[in-house]
C-alpha cells in the first residue's frame, strides 16, 4: 500500500483492482472558501435536516465525527467510523458503478474529496465531499441499513453489465465534470449534455447494472423513509443538497410507494427528480434487493445467463452445478432446445472453485480461451458429476481410456483421460484429455494439435456474474476513467478574496487576523461586489459579538446583492436565517 495516506485494516483487506481509484486526499488543497461553502451547507442541513431527515441522521453525524464548521479529514474519519466496522478513501469523482459497489461490499465508503463551487452550493452534478460525507456516512451508523448498503454493494458488483453502460458511465462523468468546472463553454457542456441523452436514449434493454443502478439511486441516493404522507430523507443525494431537501418535501415531487418497480425508472442525475420512492423502513429495502437479486443471472443462471455476459464484451464468470467457475470474455455459445451445450471464451481464461483459481488453470495455462460442453450424456439420464466410480468405469469414463462422449445437442468430445479432478463433495469437476477433438455437427470446436483439452463437468449453468471469481487470477489494473477532475482556476481578485475568507475564518476561531473585521468587510463590498457568502458570515460575527453598527451596514449591502443577483437572494436570506430572528433594516 502506497504510504501517501492512513490505512486501516478495511483498506488494507481491498483487492488491489480498488486500490488503484484511492488517491490521497490533499486537505492543503481545501480554500477558505471551500472550508466556507461546506460550513455554509453544513449548517444549513442541520437546521433543516432535524426536522425533515431520519433520526439516524444526526446521531450519525456524532458517530462519523463529522464536524459543521470544517471539511472532514477523511482518514481521521476513518478512526471513527473503524469502530462502526467501517472505513473511507478518497476517490476522484465518479468511478465505475462495479467498482463503487464492490468497495461497499468490503465496507467501505468512497468518498470524492473534491468540494463543489460556491457557485453550485445548492446542488452539484459531480460527487463531492458534501455529498458523500455529509449524505453518506451519517446513514451508516445505522446498523441495519450499514448492512443493506454492504449486501447491496456485494450484489450490485457481480450484476452484468452491457457494452453501453460503460458508454454512459464515461459521457456521464464528463458531463459532471464539465459542469462543475468554472468557466466550460456552453457548447461543451451542451456537447456532453447531448452525448449523455443520446446513450440514454438508446440503450436498447436495460442490462442487470443499469437496472440495479436504479434502485441504488431510489434508495441510497434519492430514498425518503416512512409513510407517502409524512415521508423522511435517507438518501445521500437529498441529504447534501439544500435546495433539493427542501423542494422533495413539496407536493411538486411524486411520492411513490417503493418496490421492484423502481430498477426500471431511469434517473437523470443532472436535474431535480420528479418523483421519490418511500420505503416503510430499512428492512424493507432489503426485502426489495433480495427479490431484484432473484431475477439475476447470478442466481438464474441459464443460457440467458451466458449471453448477457457475451452481450457485455467484459470479464465475467459462470458457476456450473458442480461448483467450478469458469472465468474470462465470453464469446459464443451453442445452444439446444433452450439450453446451453457447450459455452467458449476468447483470450485469458481461469478456472476455479469457491472463488479460488484451481492450481494449475490460471490464465497463463488458459491464455488462448477455453470451451467445455454443459449438460448431459445423450441418452443418459445420470449427469458425470452424479455418477459413482462404478458408473463412470461402466461408460468408460477412466483414466487411461480412450472415450467418446456424446452431449446432448450433438457435442462430441473424442480422445484419451489423462486425469480429472473432484470437488469437496467428490464430484468430478474436470476431466482432461489427450489426442482429443470436440466437434459440434460438422463445426470442429478444438483439435488434438491444440494440446490438452481440459472440459469443465456440469449438467447446468446456475450462475452468471460479472467480474472474474478468484480477483486475483486477472490483472485489472486497467479501469481508471479516461477523464480527470478540473481544478479551479487561480487569479489575483480570487486570491485577494481567499485571503479575506481565511481572515474572517481565523477571528472566528480566535486565531491572529491580518486585517480587522470593519476593514475585511470594506474590501468585499469595493472589490467583491458579487460575493455573499463572506458577507453572510462577517455578519454573523457581527450579530455574536453585539456590533450593530456594522451589523446593519452588512445587511444593506447584502440587500444590495440580493437585488443585483436575485437568483441567490434565498441563499443569502437562508444564511441570515440561522442566526438573525428577523432581518430588519432601517435605512
Amino acid at each position: 500500500m502506497e504510504a501517501h495516506f492512513e490505512s486501516n485494516p478495511l483498506i488494507d483487506r481491498l483487492p488491489k483492482h480498488l486500490k488503484q481509484f484511492i488517491k490521497p486526499q490533499d486537505y492543503s488543497d481545501y480554500t477558505p472558501i471551500n472550508q466556507a461553502v461546506w460550513r455554509y451547507v453544513m449548517r444549513k442541513n442541520v437546521d433543516y435536516l432535524s426536522k425533515v431527515a431520519h433520526e439516524s441522521y444526526l446521531d450519525g453525524l456524532q458517530k462519523t465525527g463529522l464536524e459543521v464548521d470544517s471539511i472532514p479529514n477523511m482518514y481521521g474519519m476513518n478512526r471513527i467510523l473503524k469502530e462502526i466496522g467501517w472505513a473511507a478513501v478518497a476517490v476522484d469523482g465518479f468511478i465505475p458503478p462495479n467498482a463503487f459497489m464492490e468497495f461497499q461490499a468490503y465496507n467501505v465508503l468512497v468518498i470524492a474529496s473534491d468540494i463543489r463551487q460556491l457557485e453550485h452550493i445548492e446542488y452539484t452534478p459531480a460527487p463531492d465531499i458534501i455529498h458523500e460525507g455529509a449524505g453518506h456516512a451519517p446513514i451508516i451508523a445505522n446498523p441495519e441499513y450499514a448492512e443493506y448498503l454492504r449486501r447491496f454493494g456485494e450484489i450490485g458488483c457481480k450484476a452484468i453489465s452491457s457494452s453501453r453502460d460503460y458508454e454512459l458511465y464515461e459521457a456521464i462523468r464528463l458531463l459532471s465534470i464539465l459542469k462543475e468546472a468554472e468557466d466550460t463553454p456552453e457548447e461543451d457542456i451542451k456537447k456532453a449534455e447531448d452525448q449523455v441523452d443520446f446513450l440514454q436514449n438508446n440503450m436498447g434493454e436495460l442490462s442487470e447494472m443499469s437496472r440495479i443502478r436504479n434502485l441504488h439511486w431510489w434508495t441510497v441516493e434519492y430514498g425518503l423513509i416512512g409513510t407517502i404522507d409524512n415521508p423522511k430523507i435517507y438518501g445521500a443525494g437529498l441529504l447534501s443538497s439544500i435546495g433539493e431537501s427542501a423542494w422533495c418535501m413539496t407536493d411538486n415531487v411524486t411520492k411513490i410507494p417503493y418496490d421492484i418497480s423502481a430498477a426500471d425508472q431511469s434517473f437523470d442525475i443532472t436535474k431535480p427528480q420528479p418523483q421519490l420512492y418511500v420505503t416503510p423502513d430499512f428492512a424493507h429495502l432489503s426485502l426489495v434487493l433480495e427479490e431484484f437479486a432473484n431475477t439475476m443471472a447470478l442466481r438464474t443462471g441459464g443460457l440467458s445467463g451466458i449471453k448477457k455476459l457475451i452481450d457485455s464484451k467484459a470479464l465475467g464468470t459462470i458457476e456450473l452445478s458442480t461448483g467450478i467457475q469458469i472465468s474470462g470474455v465470453f464469446t459464443n455459445v451453442i445452444e439446444h432446445e433452450g439450453k446451453p451445450v457447450y459455452v467458449q471464451t476468447t483470450g485469458k481464461t481461469a478456472l476455479s472453485y469457491r472463488e479460488k483459481e484451481l492450481v494449475g488453470h490460471g490464465t497463463a495455462y488458459h491464455a488462448e480461451g477455453f470451451g467445455s460442453p454443459i449438460g448431459k450424456l445423450k441418452g443418459i439420464n445420470l449427469a458425470i458429476e452424479d455418477m459413482s466410480p462404478r458408473d463412470l468405469r461402466a461408460y468408460d469414463i477412466y483414466e487411461a481410456e480412450k472415450v467418446t462422449l456424446e452431449f446432448e445437442g450433438n457435442i462430441k468430445v473424442t480422445g484419451e483421460i489423462i486425469t480429472g479432478s473432484r470437488n469437496l463433495q467428490g464430484e468430478i469437476i474436470i476431466i482432461s484429455f489427450k489426442n482429443c477433438t470436440v466437434t459440434h455437427n460438422e463445426t470442429v470446436l478444438f483439435l488434438p494439435e491444440w494440446g490438452i483439452y481440459d472440459m469443465a463437468v456440469g449438467k447446468k449453468v446456475i450462475s452468471a456474474f460479472s467480474g472474474p471469481a478468484d480477483v486475483n487470477s486477472f490483472d485489472m489494473i486497467n479501469h481508471v476513467p479516461s477523464s480527470q477532475t478540473i481544478k479551479a482556476k487561480k487569479s489575483a481578485e480570487r486570491e485577494e478574496l481567499e485571503g479575506l475568507y481565511l481572515n474572517v475564518r481565523n477571528i472566528r476561531e480566535g486565531k491572529p487576523a491580518v486585517i480587522s473585521i470593519e476593514k475585511t468587510f470594506e474590501i468585499v463590498k469595493d472589490k467583491h461586489p458579487k460575493d455573499w457568502l463572506l458577507s453572510v458570515e462577517i455578519a454573523e460575527m457581527c450579530e455574536k459579538t453585539n456590533n450593530t453598527t456594522l451589523l446593519h451596514d452588512v445587511l444593506v449591502h447584502l440587500e444590495k446583492v440580493k437585488q443585483s443577483r436575485p437568483e441567490i437572494a434565498h441563499l443569502i436570506a437562508g444564511g441570515l436565517g440561522l442566526f438573525l430572528e428577523k432581518v430588519s433594516l432601517q435605512h
